[in-house]
């Protein structure tokens, strides 16, 4: 080929690999394994370039471990429930099921044509009765091991879908798919006690030493532990008690108020009997639930006329308000509000007009006349105006109040989380049947394993609200499997997390007859390296974290940390363009003209140009993959993605990037091919005889190339090994044609080109297989080692450090990295701008710092 051609090479070898199943893992090999896993698509019928990049990354990983010599474990799979399929029913007619493996046929087809190095023989999707049987059998196995509950709670109910809300799924108090206000319901809902692990889920932390510590710090911060104090607070004129949790019981005495959630018992309670307060509960529930939404929203309460006794402060009473700042959720779903160290409570005292009594006072101000203004002080300092504690530290106070509290029986110490249990109840018919019977005489019955799956209804239909199989004429019409009476199943369905909570495990032996085959989760688990964005930093992989603790209690695994190492890559971004009506337009609609103007390609109107955001449909700023498969192919698409930006950062998209991508892959091409003629044959022993300055010259460049490729892949820092593969390439280039006239210099030349097309091939697959035969090699390049590295020729020649003159650089020396530090410091002192940067002045001394830099002090 004059020119390299990705349409005829890329089908060429994708077929190849196929037919050779490659990628194939075998549970019996006995090389040492890697298990490279990207978090798995949801099938929404179009690859997108997340997907380009994400998947990328993990074919980088998976090619390069399989050439080291790895059994590599490389899956694919589809996280197919969900509501979009719903949503698609009824909007358009399509049973979810007919529509979901059109749209995983579509991607399949998307994303093998992009080369990547997977297995596609353990390919699973969520909504097949093949894997969801498996994640029944889990169900009833975790109920067994007492990990699944029944339990009330208060929940988001979308009324327009019909379903539980998880917070993060509510956007300004509106569902996130219907755009309906959200509202507060009570439900009972089954939930897995994810709680009964809080301590080991986080302690279990710092042993995930290969995850991003800001990953790690926002589980930690999920879970939320905190060590505290529960106060009974007597309610003057009743019997019963006010419970409250709180971590700064130090500041007891700055107490001016209690407030409770909306649906606080004691808050429902007084909106029964008062409809003013009811109707101040109702506002709440209507409102944003999440902790942002909360944050943002303006603190309001309600007095509901009840008044809590100090248990410090003779005669003291405290208002007790309902509030909409304060969740059920979190602590007893009561607090104290000290304003003058509480923004919160602050702003709510301010708008309320109670007092504010600062009891932690800064160490350098009088205590008598500090005072807090509309910034609640929140820093560190000694107790002020607080009777027995004045004086104390922090600390000291909240371990005194403690002990008189405890004594007293009103106060116990308390650990608390954050974390609650994992509601997995669902009001839709597209996710995992929960396999269980209701019995008026039994009450809740498992259904036996061998009944499973409980397979769904193929005859749903979706012309009214609500769950589908709620108002199915016959599914849910069962006969207990106890007593035999007529019983109903159950028609919640799981949460689609639980379906991509174990998935992992389930590939390592896909059609096995249980969940899991014992001998292939306890040879491929943990995940070596798992590939996903951020946005799933807390929820996935702690219910992964979850699930791999309870498959463990229940016999299944044997480890309790599913993914050993962990990297979120970054969004891809694109600018954003509208038309003068204010709507999105498609990037390929907008044409720019030589001064950088923007138009409508169509109608040649103006076009605003806005900021680069992540590639969304909703924005129409999207690049589709498939076009630029098909202009360029899909080894630039994966080059580009590589090289632009570090992986862990958002990448910005550009047609000059894709094009530059593309004009490189075809220079690499051309230096490869006008290089393959007259060299020895594959396989030749290195000639013997002197080595010229040029050979040698060449082979230290592809050395040290394979040596720091071979490093920055190890580190996952790909852009890096790109650069690295741009310089060697021009390397090789200039490489003189006088070395073609001797065989020590063609054999140079074809170590050179050979290595050049193994460092490439994780990155640009196809065009490196066809490099590799234009080389004169008839095994496939998949199927060869990774290249080895001579570290006397990696060695660097020379390092280039820095003398500085107090601090100031004077001048650089460039010296080999074996040269002693008193060596350095001579050839340092001995440059002619030190000695005039000197001046005569006495040197007090010379700080070395190993191939980096001299400091002279004097």
């Amino acid at each position: 080929m004059a020119k390299y051609d990705a349409s005829r090479s890329e089908p060429k070898w994708q077929a190849s690999w196929a037919d050779r199943k490659t990628f194939a893992a075998d549970n019996d090999d006995p090389r040492p394994k890697f298990y490279v896993l990207e978090m798995f698509p949801y099938p929404s019928g179009r690859i997108h370039m997340g997907h380009v990049r994400n998947y990328t990354l993990g074919d980088v990983v998976a090619r390069y471990k399989r050439a080291q010599g790895f059994n590599v474990l490389h899956p694919m799979g589809w996280d197919a429930f969900g509501l979009p399929a719903e949503n698609a029913a009824r909007a358009q007619g399509i049973h979810p099921a007919e529509w979901t493996y059109a749209n995983i046929d579509a991607m399949r087809g998307e994303l093998k044509r992009m080369g990547l190095s997977l297995d596609w023989d353990r390919e699973i999707a969520t909504c097949h009765p093949g894997y969801y049987q498996h994640q029944q059998r889990l169900f009833l196995d975790f109920m067994d091991a007492g990990l699944v509950r029944r339990a009330k709670s208060w929940v988001n109910w979308d009324p327009v879908d019909g379903t539980v809300l998880a917070n993060e799924q509510v956007i300004d108090g509106l569902g996130w798919r219907s755009g309906t206000p959200v509202e507060k319901r009570e439900l009972e809902q089954w939930v897995f006690a994810i709680t009964d692990f809080a301590e080991d889920l986080l302690e279990s932390l710092e042993t995930l030493d290969r995850w991003p510590e800001r990953v790690r710090l926002m589980q930690q911060n999920w879970i939320g532990r905190s060590e505290g104090l529960a106060v009974d607070f007597s309610l003057a004129g009743r019997d019963d008690t006010l419970e409250i949790y709180t971590t700064r019981h130090d500041t007891l005495f700055g107490a001016s108020f209690m407030a409770l959630a909306a649906n606080h018992p004691l808050a429902l309670s007084v909106g029964a009997a008062d409809p003013k307060a009811a109707e101040f509960i109702a506002e709440c529930q209507r409102s944003g639930t999440s902790e942002v939404a909360i944050e943002a929203a303006e603190k309001q309460g309600y007095d509901t006329g009840l008044r809590a006794i100090h248990p410090f402060i003779e005669g003291k009473e405290l208002p007790v308000y309902i509030a909409n700042f304060v969740l059920m959720e979190y602590g007893t779903g009561a607090i104290f509000g000290c304003p003058a160290h509480d923004q919160r409570d602050l702003d709510f005292a301010n708008k309320y007009g109670l007092e504010v009594v600062p009891v932690v006072g800064p160490s350098d101000q009088d205590p008598t006349t500090f005072t807090v203004g509309s910034d609640a002080y929140v820093g560190p300092g000694k107790m002020i105006n607080s009777d027995f504690l004045d004086g104390k530290t922090i600390e000291d106070a909240k371990a005194e109040v403690a002990n008189r509290l405890t004594d007293a029986g009103i106060g116990h110490i308390k650990t608390n989380y954050r974390l609650r249990d994992w509601g997995i109840s669902r009001q839709r018919y597209w996710g995992c049947p929960i396999p269980v019977v209701h019995c008026p005489d039994c009450g809740i019955v498992p259904v036996p394993q061998a009944e499973l799956p409980v397979v769904l209804p193929d005859d749903a239909t979706f012309d009214a609200p609500g769950n589908p199989l709620d108002h199915h004429p016959t599914w849910k019409h069962v006969d207990c499997p106890d007593c035999g009476k007529p019983a109903v199943r159950e028609t919640d369905t799981l949460d689609t997390f639980v379906d991509s909570s174990w998935y992992f495990a389930r590939f390592c032996s896909p059609r096995d007859d249980a969940p899991v085959g014992r001998k292939a989760v306890d040879a491929w688990l943990p995940v070596d390296q798992y590939i996903g964005g951020i946005e799933h930093a807390i929820l996935h992989l702690l219910y992964s974290r979850f699930f791999a603790r309870a498959m463990k209690a229940t016999g299944h695994l044997d480890t309790t940390e599913p993914f050993a190492g962990l990297f979120t890559q970054g969004m891809v971004c694109h600018q954003t363009y509208k038309d003068e009506a204010g709507d999105w337009l498609y990037p390929e609609q907008v044409r720019f003209d030589d001064s950088g103007t923007a138009t409508h390609g169509e109608t040649g109107k103006p076009v605003t140009v806005g900021r680069s955001e992540s590639m969304s449909k909703s924005k129409k700023n999207v690049v589709d993959p498939g076009a630029i498969i098909d202009r360029y192919g899909a080894d630039t698409a994966r080059w580009f993605m590589l090289s632009d930006s570090p992986p862990e950062r958002d990448l910005e998209w550009s047609d000059a990037g894709a094009a530059g991508a593309s004009r490189f892959l075809q220079r690499l091409w051309k230096l490869i091919e006008d290089g393959a003629g007259g060299l020895p044959d594959p396989g030749t022993a290195m000639p013997n005889g002197d080595v010229p300055d040029q050979v040698a010259t060449l082979r230290a460049a592809t050395h040290r190339t394979i040596a720091k490729v071979t490093e920055d892949i190890e580190r996952l820092r790909f852009n890096v090994a790109v650069a690295k593969l741009y310089e060697f390439t021009s390397q090789v280039a200039e490489a003189p044609k006088s070395l073609d006239a001797s065989p020590l210099g063609r054999w140079a030349r074809r170590e050179a080109l050979e290595s050049l097309s193994k460092l490439v091939a994780p990155m640009m697959p196809h065009m490196a297989e066809e490099a590799w035969a234009l080389l004169g090699h008839t095994t496939p390049l998949t199927e060869t080692q990774w290249p080895e590295f001579n570290p006397e020729l990696a060695a660097e020649q020379t390092v280039t450090v820095g003398v500085q003159v107090n601090g100031k650089l004077r001048c650089t020396l460039d010296i080999t990295p074996a040269l002693g530090e008193a060596e350095v410091r001579e050839l340092a002192l001995d440059q002619d701008r030190v000695k005039l940067a000197i001046d005569g002045r006495p040197v007090r001394k010379v700080i070395v710092v190993p191939d980096r830099i001299v400091n002279v002090v004097v």
